[in-house]
């Protein structure tokens, strides 16, 4: 907006009189005048049409989804606030944030990802990650206590969104666990640091799943999330209810909360996870 300084001048002092952060001062206008340029017109004299011409433009450049939203903000402000023009912002569409399909193994590439990662507790910790659902923060705070074998069940203390929840105590990963308990002896955290002061970091883990993917030469990237979407989709394919699989998983957003009833720990207890359906040792015979 070079060539009408006024306007741009107009829309400068609109943006500071909201406090917005001088980068996104330098943002808006940028996009405005980049808007303007593309049709080397002053952006007063466009409408609704041309908005829509210009995203269609971004989207065939290949503009990230980001940038294309950012351009949409400026624009909607430039009309809405600048040239008062309210009707028009509400007809200038967001982009619609692109849906990922997550990287999903099968049940053969679990067991051989798991038996690949060094170190036992990295195993085990990861182990237990695909076998209950868990996130990385979810495995690597678990504490002793928190294996409830009589009930059969897994106390997940303080998971996203600051919620406690029960998930499925696997009888094979109890073996486990009990077989690792007995190597490692440890005391309040599973999974503790190397000097026993925390539980591990979840960095760590991280950094393990790095290294068995370059160990198998795996072109897919997996993550502990990666286990997690696994689990998931084994117990949708093994015809578990989905509402069983949402408390497991510990989902509770408002677009999902209504679609899923509550279940209590006795069912979670009895769930049968896919992790008991590998064959796959972690801990060393004795």
């Amino acid at each position: 907006m070079a060539e009408m300084s006024p306007l741009r001048q107009r829309m400068i002092e609109d943006l500071k009189i909201r406090n917005l952060s001088p980068a996104t001062q330098r943002s808006y206008v940028h996009h405005v005048a980049k808007f303007s340029r593309y049709f080397r017109r002053s952006p007063d004299e466009l409408g609704c049409e041309e908005v829509r011409a210009y995203q269609l433009h971004l989207v065939g450049r290949r503009v990230s989804w980001g940038s294309l939203n950012q351009a949409v903000c400026a624009l909607r402000f430039f009309y809405g606030i600048t040239l008062g023009r309210t009707d028009l912002p509400e007809r200038i569409p967001y982009a619609r944030a692109p849906r990922k399909l997550p990287v999903v193994l099968s049940a053969d590439e679990v067991v051989g990802f798991l038996e690949a990662v060094k170190g036992l507790r990295n195993r085990v910790a990861l182990t237990t990650a695909y076998a209950a659902g868990l996130r990385s923060l979810e495995a690597t705070r678990l504490k002793v206590a928190d294996i409830d074998s009589g009930r059969m069940v897994i106390r997940v203390e303080q998971g996203k969104g600051a919620k406690d929840r029960y998930v499925m105590l696997s009888p094979q990963l109890l073996e486990i666990l009990r077989g690792y308990w007995r190597l490692t002896r440890p005391k309040r955290w599973l999974f503790p640091r190397r000097d026993g002061a925390g539980p591990m970091d979840s960095q760590t883990l991280t950094v393990a799943c790095r290294v068995a993917c370059e160990q198998l030469g795996l072109e897919k990237r997996v993550t502990v999330h990666t286990l997690r979407h696994s689990f998931a989709t084994h117990l949708l394919e093994a015809g578990t209810d989905i509402r069983i699989i949402q408390a497991l998983l510990g989902h509770r957003s408002l677009a999902t909360t209504s679609l899923y009833a509550q279940v209590s720990t006795a069912v979670i207890g009895r769930t049968v996870s896919p992790f008991d359906q590998l064959s796959i040792e972690v801990i060393p015979p004795a």
